[in-house]
């Protein structure tokens, strides 16, 4: 299974140190090498060492057109561009973004997609993690991640977590 990911999800699942759930679920992530420099940029730690981590490959474009166009054109930012265009340069099986631009974009070129909060409901389903609530919590408190209510009880419904 080939998964292409951009930056933000990877760094969120860094702070919350449950980037483990990704080499669990799909044993390697490919990530475009502008994700690659977006991530050794990080202040935070956690973040520039998902770059050591022997199961992220970091990938060139081999034609950067349609990551150009994407940022001019669509006004998505280099790692979303450049993963939409990566995953389907790959023909990725999942796209693990979760900006709701770079989502409807990817949704638009016919790219299968992922987000945070869909990989905590297959680690839950897989018994990989016990709750995704207390995730959902940190990645909320701890990463600055935005959930709406409304997804969030979506989530907690989809996960059998709500009482």
């Amino acid at each position: 299974m080939i998964i292409v990911s951009d930056t933000s999800a990877l760094s969120n699942l860094a702070v919350v140190e449950h980037l483990w759930l990704l080499e669990a679920i799909y044993q390697t992530v490919i990530i475009p090498d502008v994700v690659a420099s977006e991530l050794a940029a990080a202040s935070n730690p956690a973040i520039p060492a998902i770059l050591k981590l022997d199961w992220v490959e970091t990938r060139s474009l081999s034609q950067p057109q349609l990551a150009n166009q994407l940022q001019q054109d669509r006004g998505l930012d280099a790692g979303e561009s450049n993963a939409i265009a990566l995953a389907l340069e790959l023909q990725a099986d999942d796209l693990l973004i979760d900006e709701r631009l770079g989502r409807q974009e990817a949704a638009r070129l016919g790219l299968s997609i992922i987000g945070i909060l869909g990989v905590l409901l297959i680690a839950k389903q897989r018994s990989l993690i016990p709750k995704v609530q207390p995730v959902m919590d940190a990645l909320s408190s701890q990463a600055g991640f935005r959930i709406s209510s409304q997804l969030y009880q979506r989530v907690l419904t989809l996960a059998k977590e709500l009482s």
